[in-house]
């Protein structure tokens, strides 16, 4: 508000004095021509402030707010690089993504932070991950509780990614076989309620956000993730690498081949085309619903996905030790389980079993003898877990080495405890279906869990996509 002020530059006690002396010389009739003018002018400087401020305020909200628009309509052109005083870094553009994998056992968030030159490939500079337990289909039957592990996830998007970005950062969770075995209502309620949060966060949030990825596309982005990692994305020509993937609930096998043949003689659904910085590539991908390792072990042992054993049943099995008994849970639901009696050798037994269930299961193509492989997931783990590789490091070693873990651990299993009952027949399991894929016992596989400080999952490829399509997408109208 504005108020009739003293003179300018005078203290506040001289002016009233002043004022004072000016009122006894001045007549009553003088004093009134001078209110007459003085409120009219005041009212009127007032007036104008208020509109200037009005229309100051307005021109800047609406800069702000074109300025967040085209940001999240373009991920990838980002924001300039900034450095602690606010100056721009060596040009760089700057944006992020943030990824939730749900999957079978937990669901996890990657934060990623890239950098790109003006014209070039991004470059990934830091992830952040953080993972809870248990998957997101574990509360199928009361959707409310889901949220809260999810809100956890948000709130470390949105300590590790500063404020001016939220609203041009995409928000996406693909779920994967944990909620695809789940039945198809209750998967979209829990999806519907993931959604509801995302929509009421800060973060950009498309209405595709929230979606259960299918096993091709887990294949393809898992491939997308190590090619970019090695480098294979960023130089055109530059040879490829194959990826293989173990979950809980599915298994894949993806890469690019050298021979058309390959693609021409693959099944239905074994073939898929990728676009990626203006670069199309063919892809042999295919996802195995129930040969992941949990489904896997589920099946060896006779039972049946997400039903109970027939009045508590208790589930035998020749890849058990002889005499084991015991409890297993998986997806919600507890089995008793126990090994056969007497077994004479364990792993030919359970060998025996494992090709029952797999097979005429898996497509085998005799490229990937040819073919660079990194291996994921559970293959790590079980790797690790016998001493194959270090457990933090990771390492290379040949398909026929699961073999012969697997017949010491079997034989070992038939004279002592085991620290896990379920390491023989993992092994076989693994083993065997390695050999179905067409790998020769001497192939060379790596594993590992990152490269250069980065997790290699299908988040990063999958994000990576995301926004490359949202910039497709856009690019006509822009």
């Amino acid at each position: 508000m504005c108020f009739p002020a003293s003179p300018p530059f005078l203290p506040v006690s001289v002016a009233q004095s002043s004022a004072h002396q000016e009122m006894r010389k001045i007549p009553s009739n003088g004093n009134l021509k001078m209110t007459k003018v003085a409120y009219p002018l005041g009212l009127f400087v007032c007036l104008f402030i208020y509109v200037a401020y009005i229309t100051w305020h307005w021109a800047s909200a609406t800069q702000a707010f074109f300025s967040i628009t085209k940001a999240a309509t373009g991920p990838w052109r980002g924001q300039q690089a900034r450095s602690p005083l606010g100056t721009a870094a060596h040009g760089h553009e700057v944006f992020y993504g943030v990824m939730f994998d749900a999957g079978s056992t937990g669901t996890r968030v990657h934060i990623f932070h890239f950098t790109r030159r003006p014209g070039e490939t991004p470059i990934l500079t830091h992830e952040t991950f953080k993972a809870l337990k248990p998957g997101l289909s574990a509360y199928a039957d009361d959707v409310e509780k889901s949220t809260l592990g999810i809100q956890e996830l948000l709130d470390v998007a949105k300590q590790d990614i500063p404020f001016n970005f939220w609203k041009a950062t995409p928000l996406v969770l693909k779920a994967t076989a944990g909620l695809r075995l789940l039945p198809g209502e209750k998967a979209q309620k829990l999806l519907q309620k993931v959604k509801e949060v995302f929509k009421a966060s800060p973060f950009f949030v498309e209405d595709d956000c929230v979606s259960i990825m299918n096993g091709t596309d887990e294949g393809v982005a898992a491939w997308i993730t190590i090619n970019f990692l090695t480098g294979s994305l960023k130089t055109p020509g530059r040879s490829s690498v194959g990826m293989l993937d173990l979950g809980g609930g599915s298994t894949q096998i993806t890469f690019l081949p050298r021979v058309e043949s390959t693609l021409q003689t693959a099944p239905p659904g074994h073939r898929t085309s990728l676009q990626m910085f203006n670069r199309t590539y063919k892809l042999y991908s295919y996802s195995y619903l129930g040969l992941g390792l949990m489904s896997a072990r589920l099946a060896i042992l006779g039972g049946m996905e997400g039903t109970p054993a027939e009045d508590g049943k208790e589930l035998v099995s020749p890849c058990l030790s002889p005499g084991f008994r015991g409890e297993w849970e998986h997806a919600e639901i507890t089995y008793r389980i126990s090994g056969q009696k007497a077994a004479v050798n364990l792993h030919e037994l359970c060998a025996s079993r494992v090709s029952e269930i797999l097979r005429s299961q898996v497509h085998r193509t005799s490229e990937v003898k040819g073919v660079d492989f990194y291996a994921f997931s559970y293959y790590y783990d079980l790797a690790a877990n016998v001493g194959l590789i270090d457990a933090e490091k990771g390492g290379s070693l040949i398909v026929g080495d699961f073999e012969i873990a697997a017949k010491y651990v079997c034989r070992t299993a038939q004279t002592q405890p085991q620290s896990n009952p379920f390491l023989c027949m993992d092994l076989t399991y693994v083993s065997l279906l390695l050999q179905e894929f067409g790998f020769p016992g001497n192939k060379v596989l790596k594993l590992t869990r990152k490269i250069d400080n980065v997790e290699t999952s299908w988040a990063l490829g999958a994000i990576f996509h995301y926004i490359d399509s949202l910039n497709r997408r856009k690019s006509p109208v822009s």
